[in-house]
C-alpha cells in the first residue's frame, strides 16, 4: 500500500494546478453580441417592431424590469455554457443563478396572465412570430456549437442545452419588442418555441468529435 502511495507521490510531484483556457467568457460574450445584432437585424428586415416599443420601458416599470431580468437570464445562460465547455470553469453556484434568473424571467410572463405589465394588445402581431423565433436562432446555435467543440465540453449535451436556450431565448426576449405584447401569446408563440429550440438544439451535443 505504501508503495501505491510512493508511486502517485512521485507521479504529482511536479504536477501544476490545470487553469481554464482564458477568455472563454469573452468568447461567449461576444458569441452573444453578435448573435443578438443578427437577430434585431433579421427581425427588422421581415417587419418593424411594434409602434412605441422603445418607450415602453421608459414608462412602464414593470415591463422595464422583465426585460432587463430577461437580459440577464440570457447573459447568465451564455455564460454557463461556455464555461460548461471549460472542465473545471463552472460553478454549481452560478448554474443555480443562471437557472433561477430564466425561471424568474419566464415566471413573470405566468404573472402577466393575471396581471400583465403592459396593457394587453394586438398592436404589432406578427403572423408567423412562432416561426421566426425558430429560425433566427439557428444560426447562433450552430456558432456556439463550433466555438464550443474547440474546447472540451466534459458533457457536450448539457453544454449544448445551455448555448441552445440562450439562442432560443434572444428572439423570444426581442419579440416582446417586435411582436404584440399578450402574456398568453408570449408564452405560447414566443417562449415556448425557445424552449423547445433548446432541447432540439441538445441534440447537437450527441455528435461525437
Amino acid at each position: 500500500m505504501s508503495g501505491h502511495r510512493d508511486l502517485i507521490a512521485s507521479l504529482s510531484k511536479d504536477l501544476e494546478s490545470v487553469k481554464p483556457p482564458a477568455g472563454s467568457d469573452r468568447v461567449a460574450l461576444t458569441w452573444l453580441v453578435v448573435s443578438g445584432l443578427y437577430v434585431v437585424a433579421v427581425t427588422s428586415v421581415l417587419g418593424p417592431i411594434r409602434p412605441n416599443a422603445l418607450t415602453q420601458p421608459l414608462t412602464e416599470p414593470r415591463f422595464l424590469l422583465e426585460t432587463l431580468v430577461g437580459v440577464a437570464a440570457i447573459v447568465s445562460l451564455t455564460l454557463i455554457a461556455f464555461r460548461a465547455a471549460v472542465p473545471g470553469a463552472l460553478s454549481k453556484k452560478f448554474a443555480l443563478m443562471g437557472f433561477g434568473l430564466l425561471v424568474f424571467w419566464l415566471g413573470s410572463y405566468v404573472v402577466g396572465l393575471a396581471s400583465p405589465a403592459l396593457e394587453p394588445s394586438m398592436l404589432g402581431k406578427r403572423h408567423y412570430c412562432v416561426f421566426e423565433t425558430f429560425i433566427y436562432a439557428l444560426p447562433p446555435i450552430l456558432a456556439a456549437f463550433i466555438l464550443t467543440r474547440r474546447l472540451y465540453p466534459l458533457r457536450p449535451v448539457q453544454t449544448a442545452l445551455w448555448y441552445s436556450l440562450a439562442a432560443g431565448m434572444i428572439p423570444a426576449l426581442y419579440m416582446q419588442l417586435a411582436c404584440m405584447y399578450i402574456p398568453a401569446h408570449i408564452l405560447q408563440f414566443h417562449i415556448m418555441p425557445g424552449l423547445l429550440v433548446g432541447l432540439l438544439g441538445a441534440c447537437l451535443g450527441l455528435i461525437k468529435r
